[in-house]
């Protein structure tokens, strides 16, 4: 098909080569960061935002969580902001002691980093699961329990998340992360007032 693609175009064959390369180098792509544009104003403050994360973060230390894994959309905008369109895929947001990144798909270009109150890594759909890796990146090697939304994650990404990152025990903690959400701040409740006024 390329050879006959190039014919077609009158390409010379140094130039199939290079995007041939190019194509390749591409599909093998699981994941990348697309860091464009500037960073998008937040719904709240960077102090909430750094309220609710030292929260969550002395909850894991309680449970031994080195990593946490959100897959719902409450839990992901809640910590980073980010409000995530799933049409067919999935997302999620990996929160560390040192960092929080969300997780999305490449159709969205670089605008969840731009949203994003942190890092953002993006996956590729060209080969299964490639979402699983790009969590499996951003969580690393550790011994640690990986805490999830037991009632949000489906089955399979948690098989498929114990069997890529297999050192980790899989917890629940969206009980403890929900009555987090239910105490608000006079920020939130600020906000909440306004909305409600509108």
């Amino acid at each position: 098909f390329l050879s006959k693609l190039c014919s077609n175009l009158k390409l010379p064959a140094r130039s199939l080569s290079t995007n041939s390369e190019r194509l390749e180098q591409f599909m093998n792509t699981r994941h990348l960061t697309l860091h464009n544009g500037e960073k998008s104003p937040l719904l709240f403050s960077t102090q909430e935002y750094d309220r609710r994360l030292t929260s969550l973060r002395k909850l894991m230390k309680e449970k031994n969580v080195g990593a946490a894994v959100f897959t719902s959309i409450h839990n992901i905008a809640y910590f980073s902001n980010y409000v995530y369109c799933s049409m067919g895929r999935p997302y999620a947001l990996v929160v560390t002691q040192e960092s929080q990144t969300s997780v999305s798909a490449l159709v969205d270009g670089g605008q969840p980093w731009r949203r994003t109150y942190g890092e953002n890594i993006v996956y590729t759909d060209w080969k299964k699961d490639n979402y699983i890796d790009a969590i499996r990146e951003v969580v690393g090697d550790m011994n640690d329990n990986l805490g999830v939304e037991m009632d949000h994650m489906n089955i399979l990404t948690h098989q498929k998340l114990g069997s890529a990152i297999p050192n980790m025990s899989i917890i629940d903690i969206g009980l403890e992360t929900g009555m987090q959400r239910m105490i608000k701040s006079d920020e939130e409740i600020a906000i909440t007032r306004v909305g409600s006024a509108a």
